[in-house]
C-alpha cells in the first residue's frame, strides 16, 4: 500500500465520512544523475546561507515569506499546521456537477479515497449516489500546503478525488487557433470522419507503452555492453503542406483498413 498523503473528513450533508487519501499515480520515468562527463562523478550542491556563508544541512533549512517591502517571514512547522483553514481537515461537498463541464485542461492530480472505521457505510452511500446520477462532487481541500479545487467522482468500487487548477492558471490558448478564413469542405470532412471511424475503438490502456522509456533503457543497456547499439528510428516529418487532402485521407483511410484487417487475422 503506498504512503497515505492526506487524513481527514469529506463532508456530505450532515454525514461525515473519515477518509485517508492515497496519490492514484506513481512516476516511472527514467532518472538522471547531473555527472562530469570525463570522471562520471556526480555533481553536488552545497547550500549555502547568503548571510553567514555557512553551509546549511537539509533538515535545518526553513521556509521563508519574503513580503514586497523585502522583509522576511519565518513559518515553522506549527504554522502550517494550525492554519486557519476549514478545508485543512475537512471536505464540504458544496456542489454537484456533471463530469462532462469541466474543462479537462483543468485536472491536474489524481487521488484515491479510502473510508476510515465507520466511514464505509456513507462512502459506499455517496460512491453509489454518485454512480448513479452520474455527477461528479465539488469541493476544496488543503494538501500539501495549498488549498486546492478538487472533484470527487466514482471509480468502479473507489472514490476518486481529482484536484484541479485554479482557473487563473489556465492560459487563454486562442492564440493556437487557425486563421478564421481557414475552413475544410465537406468532402475533406467527410473523409476525415472516415479515417477517424477505422480507428475507433474501445479504450485499452494495457496496449499503451512508453516508447521513449523503452528507446532509452536499450540506449543504457547498450552502453554498458549488455546489447547491440540498437538501430535509430528514422522518421520524416511532415510539412503540412497537403495538395489534395481528400486524396491523402482517403489513402490514410485505406491504409487503417489494412492496419485493423492484418491485426484481426493475427489476434
Amino acid at each position: 500500500m503506498p504512503r497515505s498523503t492526506w487524513k481527514g473528513a469529506v463532508s456530505f450533508g450532515l454525514v461525515t465520512i473519515p477518509v485517508t487519501l492515497y496519490a492514484a499515480t506513481e512516476e516511472k520515468d527514467i532518472s538522471f544523475r547531473q555527472v562530469h562527463p570525463a570522471d562520471g562523478g556526480r555533481i553536488k550542491y552545497k547550500r549555502v546561507c547568503e548571510v553567514c556563508g555557512q553551509e546549511i544541512p537539509f533538515a535545518e533549512i526553513g521556509k521563508g515569506y519574503e513580503t514586497a517591502d523585502g522583509r522576511m517571514v519565518i513559518l515553522e512547522a506549527s504554522d502550517f499546521n494550525e492554519l486557519p483553514l476549514p478545508t485543512a481537515k475537512q471536505v464540504e461537498i458544496v456542489q454537484f456537477v456533471n463530469a462532462d463541464e469541466i474543462d479537462p485542461a483543468a485536472y491536474d492530480k489524481a487521488y484515491f479515497l479510502k473510508a476510515d472505521g465507520p466511514g464505509a457505510k456513507p462512502y459506499v452511500l455517496l460512491r453509489e449516489g454518485l454512480a448513479r446520477s452520474h455527477k461528479a462532487a465539488v469541493v476544496k481541500v488543503a494538501l500539501r500546503s495549498r488549498e486546492s479545487l478538487a472533484l470527487i467522482r466514482a471509480h468502479g468500487d473507489l472514490l476518486l478525488l481529482q484536484t484541479l487548477l485554479w482557473p487563473d492558471k489556465l492560459r487563454d490558448g486562442q492564440f493556437a487557433a487557425p486563421r478564421e478564413d481557414v475552413a475544410a469542405s465537406p468532402a475533406e470532412v467527410n473523409m476525415a470522419s472516415m479515417f477517424i471511424d477505422q480507428l475507433t475503438a474501445p479504450y485499452d490502456p494495457s496496449q499503451f507503452t512508453d516508447s521513449y522509456r523503452d528507446a532509452l533503457e536499450q540506449v543504457v543497456a547498450a552502453k554498458l555492453g549488455d546489447t547491440p547499439v540498437p538501430e535509430p528510428t528514422t522518421t520524416s516529418e511532415g510539412t503540412g503542406e497537403v495538395v489534395d487532402l481528400v486524396a491523402a485521407l482517403k489513402a490514410s483511410v485505406e491504409a487503417a483498413k489494412k492496419r485493423r484487417e492484418a491485426a484481426a487475422k493475427a489476434g
